[in-house]
């Protein structure tokens, strides 16, 4: 799981520090997610599946599928 975070934001090109600022916490606080010394809260999840628009699933290892799905009709 953690290792799909650094390689989702390694793609774009961003530092830690981006992310960090994205979800309005530490750099250090990021570096520890992608570490896996740190366990990301959920709503910390949603936002770094948003903003790299994937799933959670994906994040999460559940699935190989990088694109995310569909937004239902409500």
């Amino acid at each position: 799981m953690y290792k799909r975070i650094r390689e989702l934001r390694e793609d774009k090109d961003l530092l830690q520090k981006d992310l960090a600022d994205y979800l309005h916490c530490t750099q250090v606080a990021y570096s520890r997610y992608e570490l896996g010394t740190r366990d990301i809260p959920t709503e910390v999840l949603i936002a770094l599946a948003k903003f790299h628009n994937t799933s959670t699933d994906y994040i999460l290892g559940l699935t190989d599928v990088k694109e995310n799905y569909p937004k239902s009709k409500k």
